[in-house]
């Protein structure tokens, strides 16, 4: 059973940053896909950002996490990233991890994390 686990999680003000970090017991996570998703109060699931290959060199982001958000990957440690500039009060939600073999982009993720609430206040 693979499991991943978020943190990094809190309360910022708007204009902030937040870095999230997901380990991942898949092995070899190198050959899974790392996606992030939120989901806010009264909202569905939505996709964020996405890191495939190997090498972790490709990434498709969500139009409002363009510019402002970076999803980076660590294959020797297992672990994923998202680095959250830019901070809006409308980032808030609940942020998840997922992970699946192959290339995946904003759907058919096999795994998920428990979330990880992140707060930005006005």
């Amino acid at each position: 059973q693979v499991q991943l686990v978020e943190s990094g999680g809190g309360l910022v003000q708007a204009g902030g940053s937040l870095r999230l970090s997901c380990a991942v017991s898949a092995r070899p996570f190198s050959w899974h896909t790392l996606g992030w998703f939120r989901q806010a109060p009264g909202k569905d699931r939505e996709f964020v950002a996405s890191v495939i290959d190997q090498s972790g060199g490709l990434t498709y982001y969500a139009d409002f996490a363009e510019g402002r958000f970076t999803a980076s990957r660590d294959n020797a440690k297992n672990t994923g990233f998202l680095q959250m500039n830019n901070l809006r009060p409308e980032d808030t939600a609940v942020y998840y991890c997922a992970a699946s073999p192959g290339n995946r982009r904003d759907r058919g993720y096999n795994y998920w994390g428990q979330g990880t609430q992140v707060t930005v206040s006005s």
